[in-house]
């Protein structure tokens, strides 16, 4: 499959089914993050796997109405980056997610991007602290997403090139 076609047929999963993701795949995915390229080579990302059934239902409550997946999820990847090692730890975070959600679905690993940053927990704390609550990762430490990860209940339908809104693409100027 090449570059394209992979980025066509990515989506966002929320439905998985109970079967398992071998570590030989979490590795892949992980290998993927961490060839993301990084500002000023400070690479201030780090990751949190969490397997843990009970976890990720914890995790689960970590946005409003949003992160329920995380509770048929087989894996998550929290995503957290040194405030005090780098000024774009948002950029470099994104970066690092892109390429995981692309190594997944190179896989036939469902995937979707849960936001953490700035956002608010179902116990109206700021989502971080209530991950810092569960993961136990340092105040230095800013969690800007989570990446969950299963095999999906159901494929989701590939986007078509066709329909690309290239009316937004602009040449030299606006």
């Amino acid at each position: 499959m090449d570059l394209l076609e992979l980025m066509r047929s990515r989506r966002s999963v929320r439905q998985y089914t109970e079967e398992k993701i071998s570590d030989e795949q979490i590795k892949n995915i992980l290998s993927a993050a961490l060839l993301a390229p990084s500002g000023h080579s400070k690479y201030p990302c780090e990751f949190i796997v969490v397997k843990n059934r009970e976890t990720l239902e914890k995790m689960s409550h970590c946005r409003v109405g949003v992160a329920k997946m995380l509770t048929q999820a087989a894996t998550a990847v929290v995503v957290i980056a040194d405030r005090e090692k780098s000024d774009t730890i948002v950029e470099d975070c994104s970066v690092a997610m892109m390429n995981m959600e692309l190594m997944a679905s190179a896989q036939g690993i469902g995937n979707c991007w849960i936001q953490v940053r700035g956002r608010e927990a179902e116990n109206n704390s700021p989502s971080e602290n209530y991950l810092r609550e569960i993961l136990n990762f340092p105040e230095n430490f800013s969690c800007q997403s989570i990446l969950s990860l299963g095999i999906p209940a159901k494929q989701p339908r590939q986007r078509e090139l066709e329909k690309l809104k290239f009316e937004k693409v602009h040449e030299e100027k606006f």
